[in-house]
């Protein structure tokens, strides 16, 4: 039987303790922060398992590498359409959304 540190700490509960329960504007900011994060990590990890540089995927979507690099270190947002185009063009995948309540 495994005894539990208490010396560690969840995610969740560093989350809770430093930013608030979900909900309060600072957890909530911090959450936004993470999701955007999260997508130009997605870009970025797709991108390099597919054997491309940011050139190569910047020609195939039609924009250029500083605004796909700037997506991927999450300095710019991008627009869905533009995603979109990532996705579709870029890597000859499919884009789909889900919503969670």
């Amino acid at each position: 039987m495994k005894t539990k540190n208490k010396n560690l700490t969840t995610l969740e509960e560093f989350k809770e303790k430093n930013y608030g329960k979900r909900g309060t504007k600072k957890r909530d900011e911090l959450e936004a922060g993470y999701e955007s994060f999260k997508l130009g990590a997605l870009i970025q990890d797709t991108r390099l398992e597919m054997g491309m540089t940011q050139e190569q995927l910047a020609e195939k979507v039609g924009t250029t590498k500083s605004y796909i690099s700037k997506i991927e270190n999450n300095i710019k947002e991008a627009r869905i359409s533009t995603l979109q185009r990532i996705v579709e063009l870029g890597f000859g995948g499919q884009l789909e959304f889900s919503i969670k309540i």
